[in-house]
């Protein structure tokens, strides 16, 4: 099967388009026919793939990259050895990626009026997975000892997944660029109310 006739391939392809236009252009100056060209597709084959339009083609665009976003950050501390290491090594190293990350500087930067409602609804998409990859660590910290007896571990990932994505979007008076500051926001605020005294 050729990739222009299989349907994912071809509705990822529209997405990497996409960015690369809104990388280019912004997010309020990409249309369709930008995609057109950068892809090589034809309008009617986008508004087959994306029938919400430019939109839909910039909101479908903003969830795959940040599911691509979460899935290079799981990657990253996929072989933490404890939940604590877990959230230190993701909460840095997703603090250093969004800062890096030229789109999401530059939009932020020019057009944020338009990117946060975006990212607001996708990420709050997000909080199940992250819920779901936090969970298998929130088993093993129940199996070695390390939370109190009685947690609910499931409302724990949830918890820790909402607090995670908040502070990737908003810091606040935590700089997440120090190991020691880290390493007390870890022990003390996220995980302060569940590890074992």
């Amino acid at each position: 099967m050729t990739q222009a006739s299989d349907p994912l391939s071809l509705h990822d392809r529209l997405l990497a388009a996409t960015y690369r236009c809104v990388e280019r252009f912004g997010l309020g100056k990409t249309t369709i026919d930008d995609v057109v060209k950068e892809s090589g597709v034809s309008r009617a084959t986008i508004y087959r793939q994306f029938a919400g339009g430019r939109d839909e083609l910039l909101l479908e665009t903003v969830a795959w990259e940040l599911a691509n976003y979460f899935n290079r950050l799981a990657d990253h501390v996929r072989d933490a050895p404890t939940l604590d290491e877990l959230l230190r090594q993701g909460l840095a190293y997703a603090h250093r990626s969004v800062a890096e990350h030229t789109v999401l500087r530059k939009i932020m930067e020019t057009e944020p009026e338009r990117l946060l409602p975006l990212l607001t609804t996708e990420s709050m998409k997000s909080i199940p997975f992250i819920a779901d990859f936090l969970l298998p660590y929130l088993r093993r910290e129940t199996e070695a000892g390390r939370l109190r007896a009685g947690v609910d571990i499931e409302r724990a990932a949830d918890y820790l997944a909402r607090a995670i994505l908040s502070l990737i979007g908003a810091p606040g008076r935590w700089d997440l660029d120090d190991p020691e500051q880290v390493a007390d926001l870890v022990g003390v605020e996220l995980l302060g109310g569940i590890a074992a005294l």
